[in-house]
């Protein structure tokens, strides 16, 4: 499971992350392993189960036990889906929130109190979605007032953007363009499943396509560079053929940078 990474990080890489759900309550040897990583690598954490949008209470126990787990690890970047998956059990999928006003301000109360429990801030993060029952307000217009009444910061992905504006037919790049950038820490890039001309499933199962690395150019433009996350969960490629997509993050990278850091 750790093989490929328990020797040295690769020069491209500069973090990992990891959900921390799979790694809370590991011991014995790969208890270590992640620690001897989490000593010598920077790490953050990308959740998949607090269920902000939830219409269960907030998981406060799983809340305390996520902040001694990024204290022990020293992970001080944690972010989540702007999504739910729960309701009394786990519905082991990331549901839309309803676009609405009501939504808005119950969502951001779950984030402010994660953040208070957490003692840090977080992240949420733009997610797929394939139908929005009880919409009132648009995917973008509803993620800047969560993140505005929140006051939480944002983990963009770049992907979700592109499979959303072709399943729901918008611009991506005004959506892009939109965002805020004070409250951009991090990008996520993946690939996705094309169903149709008109329906892509977010899979992160294969690679990054052009259109996704052009608006991955296009929010370095707009907004500097920022920390950026290559997702790939199944249909693993060897390790060279990611580090490769790693090096077209990199280049895109280094075109947006201060000249001063192109020819450090």
């Amino acid at each position: 499971m750790l093989g490929p990474l328990s020797g040295s990080k690769p020069g491209q890489v500069d973090f990992y992350e990891v959900a921390p759900e799979n790694w809370m309550h590991v011991g014995g040897r790969l208890g270590r392993q992640f620690r001897a990583l989490t000593e010598s690598h920077p790490f953050c954490c990308h959740g998949l189960s607090l269920s902000l949008g939830s219409p269960a209470p907030l998981d406060e126990v799983f809340l305390k036990e996520l902040k001694t787990f990024l204290d022990i690890h020293q992970i001080g970047s944690y972010s989540e889906h702007l999504s739910y998956c729960s309701d009394e059990g786990h519905l082991y999928d990331l549901m839309p929130i309803p676009f609405t006003e009501e939504a808005v301000h119950y969502v951001a109360e779950r984030i402010r109190r994660t953040q208070t429990i957490l003692d840090r801030r977080i992240a949420i993060e733009n997610i797929s979605y394939y139908a929005a029952p009880g919409k009132a307000l648009d995917e973008c217009d509803f993620l800047l007032a969560v993140l505005d009444e929140a006051d939480c910061d944002l983990l963009l992905d770049v992907n979700n953007v592109y499979v959303n504006s072709i399943n729901h037919d918008y611009d991506a790049a005004s959506f892009i363009d939109a965002m805020p950038a004070e409250k951009i820490v991090g990008l996520h890039v993946a690939g996705h499943y094309v169903e149709a001309e008109d329906f892509l499933i977010d899979t992160h199962g294969a690679a990054v396509i052009d259109p996704v690395w052009r608006l991955l150019d296009r929010v370095y433009s707009n907004f500097g560079v920022v920390p950026t996350l290559l997702e790939r969960d199944f249909n693993l490629p060897p390790l060279s053929e990611l580090l490769m997509e790693i090096d077209e993050i990199k280049r895109l990278q280094l075109a947006h940078a201060p000249l001063a850091l192109r020819y450090a």
